[in-house]
């Protein structure tokens, strides 16, 4: 063999090894998962008035805890008698904004078979990585009157699918602005349902809640972030993140000015729970920050940061990194 062709060789291992080693690029093909997919919503809905009685009595053995939520929280029904229930469903039904916004679900979700292959195709993914991994035994789509976008319980997942009709959707813009402002209505994006149901299942069964500091805080975030990027490991970065590509541009051009702010204001092992939520709750912005113009959720962004650069160094599974204590991430972090 020729040196040249000693070389082409070595290169074309080192870029095969490069992607083999690369701990989300994975074939799902032969995983199987088992969960039902189904429509709450539509069900209250169109129910019949026996229907409904009915439901009153099965609706938590068919649907689950979701089904208390929606009817207990949300519509704020709870624990009534067969016929109140349906006359209770039915005063519902006659608002003239639930018909609007109802008209509108159907519309825009006639055929949600898309976002079930999308969200199945997310828990597989995380099903290959966690082969014990606490996984859903329901989807539900739900009409939260926008309470929530995912709501978890033990064994099912939520979609207020309401809350993904789009910032510009008439019945949205109807909400009051003094409770839901603009840019929680700019978030109300249907293509980010997936991405939030395989979030908030991780959220909720994967990554241990914490109180430590801000810095432990950051890291488990960055672990969220980080699985949900290995559920959807093809899907684009700026959508792993629940940014704009202009978002994600601004956050990696500013994450040392990010990282040198925390430092110099010793934040990372602050308690105040209010740097924890401005630094990781949605929002306009990231509040606080000296700088103008940030995206929000930049302690989710530095975390899922440090998470990859520790995932990159370091030859362990997703499983042991969920594990590890926030600090043994933190010493490795590096700006790239």
């Amino acid at each position: 063999m020729t040196l040249k062709n000693i070389f082409i060789f070595l290169v074309v291992g080192f870029f095969f090894l490069s992607c083999g080693n690369d701990p989300l690029n994975v074939d799902v093909s032969a995983v199987k998962i088992k969960y039902s997919f189904e429509n709450l919503d539509s069900v209250l809905y169109h129910a019949t008035d026996l229907e409904l009685k009915e439901l009153n009595k099965s609706g938590e053995k068919e649907f689950g805890e979701i089904f208390n939520y929606v009817t207990g929280y949300c519509l704020k029904i709870g624990n009534v008698s067969d016929t109140a229930f349906a006359n209770s469903i039915n005063a519902y039904k006659e608002d003239q904004y639930i018909k609007k916004l109802e008209n509108s679900i159907k519309k825009n979700f006639r055929n949600a078979k898309e976002l079930n292959l999308e969200i199945e195709d997310g828990l597989k993914h995380l099903k290959f990585h966690f082969p014990k991994g606490k996984m859903p035994e329901k989807v539900v789509l739900i009409n939260s009157l926008f309470n929530s976008s995912i709501f978890c319980t033990e064994n099912e997942i939520g979609i207020g699918i309401e809350r993904y009709l789009g910032g510009d959707n008439p019945v949205v813009q109807e909400l009051n602005p003094m409770h839901y402002h603009e840019w929680i209505k700019n978030g109300m994006k249907r293509e980010f349902a997936s991405r939030d149901a395989i979030t908030g299942w991780v959220e909720t069964h994967y990554v241990a809640e914490t109180s430590i500091n801000l810095a432990d805080e950051i890291i488990r975030w960055g672990k969220i972030i980080y699985l949900t990027e290995a559920a959807f490991p093809d899907s684009p970065k700026h959508w792993i993140m629940r940014y704009t590509e202009k978002e994600l541009n601004w956050a990696t051009e500013n994450e040392s000015a990010f990282w040198e702010y925390l430092v110099k204001e010793k934040l990372l092992f602050d308690k105040n729970e209010r740097n924890s939520m401005n630094m990781l709750n949605p929002g306009p912005t990231t509040s606080g920050l000296p700088n103008e113009g940030s995206p929000d959720r930049l302690g989710q962004y530095l975390g899922w940061k440090m998470v990859k650069s520790y995932m990159e160094k370091n030859d362990v599974s997703l499983a042991e990194m969920v594990k590890l204590p926030y600090n043994v991430i933190l010493q490795e972090y590096e700006i790239d």
